[in-house]
């Protein structure tokens, strides 16, 4: 198996993953559309957080910008309006990038995700 066989599928998030502020800009669109929907809304919000701190590394960073451009990509391997089932393709993928990177995810990061949901979504700070 050749090393770049784990990302067949995933070239377009890999790609969107690239250009930072496309990634900034469409994550928070399509997070206040889906937040009440999503039983990761937290975790989500500190992957995001993290991946956008300067102080994260670079590869967690691109681990982390992976994820988040994965949730944010118009298609994927479950269509996200699918009762139930939409986003679970999203969530395994945060899932098995959390997991990569678990140590880099501070409890910063978990406080902001965390006072972010607290106060609603429409007052967050989208520029990460």
């Amino acid at each position: 198996m050749a090393s770049s066989d784990h990302t067949v599928g995933f070239e377009p998030a890999d790609r969107l993953a690239q250009d930072r502020e496309s990634v900034r800009r469409r994550f928070w669109l399509k997070f206040k559309q889906v937040v009440a929907q999503l039983p990761f809304a937290e975790d989500l919000l500190a992957a995001y957080y993290c991946a956008f701190d300067k102080q994260t590394p670079r590869h967690v960073q691109a681990a982390l910008l992976g994820a988040v451009a994965y949730f944010i990509l118009p298609f994927d391997f479950m269509p996200d309006m699918l009762p139930l089932l939409g986003f679970t393709d999203d969530a395994a993928v945060l899932a098995t990038a959390l997991r990569m990177v678990a140590g880099h995810i501070t409890q910063e990061h978990r406080d902001a995700a965390r006072a972010a949901l607290k106060r609603g979504i429409d007052s967050a700070d989208v520029t990460g």
